[in-house]
């Protein structure tokens, strides 16, 4: 079998990429990356030990999809993650990158008769809703409370029932409208896909910044005794997210690329679940204990643009249909994530210092 992953030097590319190719050394896998972000390139060592096939192009430039060679199955996780793209600024780059390339990747597939495996986002769900649902106010975090008005929101988080209707981001509407381009390819091009929505995603190889990845951001601060900051709410750090290891999505790709009937014509939630769900309060609480080290965290009463009280997934419908569900727990993330930054740390310490 011959796959490519698009984005295939960002850290859920390059974890897929070398999780597949030991998993399955007789499989050609390809690394396809524009090495926009930084800390990309360091990825292209271990391709090269691994022989995993590098190829320098953009989904963006149709031309370089067409120089890859008859292929199996794409994995789409090139997408320009940061929620915050193009709300202060021009939305080109991201319409461009996570629609129209994510629409030649498609093109790709058809072309080759190959499977799509699609990483969508938790994203596409609109705002509002979400943040008018019931909360409460814990001692180290908010909760959704039990009685709730609206359909696709319990004490378990965001189900696949929520409306879809209202504003959720420039990047949460690209993503939603790259998954609506695949049910019409599925429909009327006869596309095999699975389209899964997953949520904060998180493990080694992850590049943290403030707008993107920021576990392994909380780590990378504590690491090196550097402050950070709770921004909204009151700047209390209680606003809490599941967080998914990056070891439970690539086995759930592995299992999509090998069984896709069972997700054909279908779209999942996939994330950490109510179980491995943490606010930044409590983020702190296990970084000071992982690395013995204690920070400076500030305060920021106000919010950013398009962020949310609360976003938990709701796994229910993967786990009762897939029998799908995450095994790695909240504090093997972090673990993880310290043990890779202590082992890298000349590294990285350029890049998330």
């Amino acid at each position: 079998m011959k796959i490519i992953v698009t984005g295939g030097a960002g850290f859920i590319g390059s974890s897929l990429c070398i999780k597949l190719k030991t998993k399955y050394p007789n499989y050609s896998i390809v690394a396809f990356d524009n090495l926009k972000r930084r800390g990309s390139e360091l990825n292209l060592t271990d391709f090269a030990k691994m022989k995993i096939e590098f190829v320098h192009g953009d989904i963006r430039n149709n031309e370089d999809l067409l120089t890859l060679d008859a292929f199996d199955v794409l994995i789409e996780a090139s997408a320009e993650p940061s929620v915050l793209a193009g709300l202060n600024s021009d939305p080109t780059y991201i319409i461009n990158n996570n629609l129209f390339g994510s629409i030649n990747c498609f093109n790709a597939c058809l072309r080759n008769k190959a499977k799509l495996i699609f990483l969508s986002t938790s994203r596409v769900y609109p705002i509002s809703p979400i943040e008018k649902a019931n909360f409460v106010e814990e001692e180290t975090r908010f909760s959704f409370s039990d009685k709730q008005q609206e359909l696709g929101i319990s004490q378990k988080g965001i189900s696949e029932d929520l409306n879809l209707f209202g504003a959720r981001s420039i990047y949460g509407t690209t993503k939603l409208s790259s998954e609506l381009f695949i049910q019409e390819y599925e429909s009327f091009y006869g596309l095999q896909s699975a389209i899964t929505r997953f949520g904060v995603i998180a493990g080694p190889r992850q590049m943290g910044k403030t707008d993107q990845g920021v576990v392994t951001l909380w780590m990378a601060k504590h690491f090196w005794k550097q402050s950070l900051k709770y921004i909204g709410y009151g700047g209390l750090g209680k606003q809490v997210r599941d967080i998914l290891h990056i070891d439970d999505l690539t086995d759930l790709i592995d299992l999509q690329i090998h069984h896709i009937e069972k997700f054909s014509g279908k779209i999942f939630n996939a994330g950490g679940g109510l179980q491995n769900s943490a606010s930044l309060l409590e983020m702190t609480r296990i970084c000071e204990t992982i690395t013995g080290n204690k920070i400076m965290i500030g305060a920021e009463p106000l919010n950013r643009p398009a962020d949310m009280r609360i976003y938990i997934t709701d796994n229910s419908k993967i786990e009762n249909e897939i029998g799908w569900k995450p095994a790695k727990t909240i504090e093997t993330i972090f673990t993880d994530i310290f043990s890779w930054i202590n082992s890298n740390e000349k590294q990285l310490k350029a890049i998330l210092a």
